[in-house]
């Protein structure tokens, strides 16, 4: 094996093993054998390009090339999109699947499913690595500037999968990897001096100290400059591996990270996590896109106030809310009765059925589910948690939990249709409940209790203490509701949003059970969908822009209440906690227009009397507030431009060496002059097989095309007809000369000709890869030769002509 060949396989190898460190980025490492298989493909379509060869910018331009091609037809038809031609397939699916990874990234908690959006960008990210890698390694010779790219992809993989116990094996393979790179480049380099040297054979040390290679202890053979590169590059490999691991400080490096923060476990999860969902939320409710998550029929007549809850947070810890640790059960057939729920209140409830069915790229560990369930039907392995009513999937192995990808399940819920008059009866609540959920840390503000009080002020019993709280942040308060607020940490950002008043459904939902729970109201935070938009065909689409974050208040004799202080479109207030008499100015706000569902089930009727705080959150029948339309609505023209010059681009790029060669005929045989001609003849020949001669006279030479190029009668003629013409132009006497009105068309006969008398193959590569477009290569090296005679002359010139100080 050649050095160049050795070094493009160690190239290779270094990419594929640095790749590795994005292994515990996914579930599956299935997308490695298939970027190693397109990998080599790339690096044997570099090597043969080399051998030709061709210019640095035509193998790589040939290797992009060929990359491009081969992730169009591993990932064509993966995204579903619709295309009718080659245009279409590339700006429509190849481009949509890359959107789509994309927003996967974004979604997901590592380690995430391998779909095939992420899939194309693992796949595309590794060829474009190994490609710059191949480029300094190989084509422009530097292999020392070829560990940047390596770099950079390692730095990208270790920051993603936050360390861990593997990333002592990343680093390893990784520097391994661009070691023996090195050493490949340094042997090919060593081998064009000549044979590679190494110590003087025993019994001649003296001569071998006197040649000035030193010789080893005790005469003995000395280290080849080879091996002493290898043990180097050992010795470094294991410092960097061992110095992190015997200094703490240095321990959150290359090598791995610490583990801090929220404890968040393995990182399985969806898109909303039970350690932290306010990041997930609000990353869901500003996605560019509208994608739908969760599908669902239902028999309940109130569709529009049926929301899909995942989990309740019950455990305010002075940082956060969050879900605090339980024991979970195996599923019983029949779910037990709900928590706090009174017989009054459980006759008159309607058990529906819905059945769901999950995205297969939505990944949550959480089930959601319609509250409060009484049975579940689905496959898989799932624990019950009785105080939150969820179910959460199992454990499957190491770092592997049941989720809810593409699962179909149906629950039966009960419909709960409690009256105001009956939350205003409530008897106080088991004291036990009461210590549990009205717990608060000691660092929280006291303006938190301070405006609870006050806005609460005149009411005589809980209930009436939450509509008053409901109504303060939803009609009264004067608070906005906006998704691109920062979410913020801790018992302050209550008092901040308090202040600013301005957040999202976050915001809202921890701030309104913080201040009840300063009443004495039990309280926690449920995180989930609101019920989503119904279609034509009567089922119900979930989107991520639906995920929503509530409060729920405990009354005794109705269990866990849901409450809405949330004044965004798409909410619609629950029946209960609406003031049943109408007045001027309601106690509660009226159903706020969906953003998931279009058409909710408790719309207000278009009357005169409208109160102003419902004519001022358009829930009167006029316009209401204008929607931003979703992002996933289409390319922009921006965009779809940009495609479309990219596709051309590559649908031209095969063309340009025939659209040189037509242009540079066109030329020659415009300007009809005879040695223009004569050239564009020889080239002709030179494209075909036939290679240029310059030591033949033109006679002998248009011989020889004939003969090689197989012409017929005709075609030799006009062969010779052009080659006489030559001859005149070059030995007859000034003016002598007749004129060829006649040469365009001899050369253009003597081309169909030679195209004629070749086969298929060689024809076309005369067509499309024409030989005599060395000539370019030629022409620029030439130019670049004398630039840099020119540079260096004008050196050369200035430095004589600087004074000459600090001599004699």
């Amino acid at each position: 094996m050649s050095g160049r060949a050795r070094l493009t396989l160690f190239a290779a190898l270094a990419t594929l093993l640095t790749s590795w460190a994005l292994a515990p980025l996914v579930e599956s490492q299935v997308w490695l054998l298939q970027a190693a298989l397109l990998l080599g493909v790339q690096s044997a379509v570099g090597a043969g390009a080399r051998r030709v060869p061709l210019a640095r910018s035509l193998t790589v331009a040939a290797q992009l090339l060929v990359s491009l091609l081969l992730l169009i037809f591993l990932f064509g038809g993966k995204s579903g999109a619709v295309g009718s031609g080659a245009v279409d397939y590339l700006l429509s699916d190849f481009g949509a699947l890359f959107r789509q990874g994309v927003r996967d990234v974004g979604e997901f908690a590592t380690p995430a499913p391998l779909t095939d959006g992420i899939r194309l960008l693992l796949v595309s990210g590794v060829l474009l690595i190994g490609l710059l890698v191949d480029l300094l390694a190989v084509t422009v010779r530097t292999a020392a500037a070829a560990g940047l790219p390596l770099l950079a992809l390692y730095s990208v993989a270790a920051g993603l999968s936050g360390g861990g116990g593997a990333s002592w094996v990343s680093f390893l393979l990784a520097g391994g990897g661009y070691l023996m790179m090195l050493l490949a480049e340094g042997r090919d380099r060593l081998a064009q001096w000549g044979r590679v040297f190494g110590g003087a054979p025993r019994g001649r040390a003296d001569t071998a100290a006197a040649g000035g290679l030193a010789a080893g202890p005790g005469g003995g053979r000395a280290t080849a400059p080879v091996r002493t590169g290898r043990r180097l590059g050992a010795m470094a490999l294991g410092l960097a591996l061992a110095v992190p691991a015997l200094l703490p400080a240095l321990g959150g490096g290359l090598v791995g990270a610490s583990g801090g923060g929220d404890g968040g476990g393995s990182g399985t999860g969806g898109t909303i996590s039970a350690v932290n969902p306010l990041v997930s939320l609000q990353n869901s409710l500003n996605a560019p896109d509208n994608r739908v998550v969760l599908k669902y029929r239902t028999d309940s007549p109130q569709q529009g106030d049926q929301y899909l809850r995942i989990l309740a947070l019950d455990e305010f810890n002075g940082i956060k809310w969050e879900a605090s640790g339980r024991t979970l059960t195996d599923v019983p057939e029949r779910l037990p009765s709900p928590p706090g729920l009174g017989e009054e209140v459980r006759r008159s409830a309607q058990e529906v059925r819905t059945s769901l069915s999950a995205a297969e790229g939505y990944s949550q560990r959480y089930l959601p589910m319609p509250y409060p369930a009484s049975a579940v039907e689905i496959g898989g392995r799932w624990r019950f948690e009785p105080a939150g009513r969820t179910l959460v999937g199992d454990q499957l192995g190491k770092d592997r939990f049941q989720n809810v990808q593409g699962a179909q399940y149906t629950v039966r819920s009960l419909l709960l249709q409690p009256t105001a008059q009956q939350l205003r009866d409530a008897p106080s609540p088991h004291p036990a409940v009461r210590a549990e959920y009205t717990k608060l840390p000691d660092n929280l503000p006291g303006v938190v209790g301070e405006t609870a009080r006050e806005v609460t002020q005149g009411a005589r019993d809980d209930y009436a203490r939450a509509v008053k709280l409901q109504d303060y942040f939803a009609v009264s308060g004067g608070f906005r509701y906006n998704t691109k607020t920062a979410s913020g940490t801790g018992p302050q950002a209550v008092a901040r949003f308090l202040a600013e008043k301005e957040g999202f459904c976050v915001h809202f939902a921890f701030s309104m059970a913080a201040m009840s729970r300063s009443l004495g109201i039990p309280a926690r935070v449920a995180v989930g969908f609101t019920p989503g938009e119904k279609q034509s065909d009567g089922s119900v689409n979930v989107s991520m822009r639906d995920a929503h974050a509530w409060p729920e208040l405990y009354f005794e004799g109705v269990g866990w209440t849901r409450f809405e202080p949330t004044p965004r479109s798409g909410i619609s207030v629950p029946d209960y906690s609406r003031e049943q008499a109408p007045v001027v100015q309601p106690s509660a706000p009226a159903p706020l227009p969906s953003q998931g569902a279009t058409q909710p089930s408790a719309a207000p009727s278009l009357t005169d009397d409208c109160p102003p705080d419902m004519k001022r959150l358009g829930e009167c029948g006029g316009p209401a507030v204008p929607q931003s339309s979703p992002g996933g609505s289409g390319p922009s023209p921006l965009a779809v431009l940009g495609w479309g010059a990219a596709a051309v681009a590559v649908a031209g790029l095969p063309l340009l060496p025939l659209w040189w060669r037509t242009r540079l005929r066109a030329r020659r045989l415009g300007a009809a002059e005879v040695r223009a001609a004569w050239r564009e003849l020889g080239d002709t020949a030179w494209d075909v097989g036939v290679a240029p001669d310059e030591a033949l006279s033109p006679r002998r030479a248009a011989g020889r095309i004939v003969r090689l190029g197989r012409l017929g009668a005709e075609a030799a003629a006009a062969v010779h007809r052009v080659a006489g013409a030559v001859e005149r132009e070059l030995y007859a006497p000034p003016g002598a000369g007749s004129a060829y009105p006649a040469l365009a068309a001899d050369v253009l006969l003597a081309r169909t000709g030679l195209l004629a008398g070749t086969g298929r193959g060689n024809r076309l590569r005369a067509l499309l890869l024409p030989r005599s477009a060395a000539r370019v290569f030629w022409a620029v090296s030439a130019r670049w030769a004398a630039l840099a005679s020119a540079v260096s002359a004008r050196l050369a010139a200035v430095r004589l002509r600087l004074p000459l100080r600090g001599r004699g």
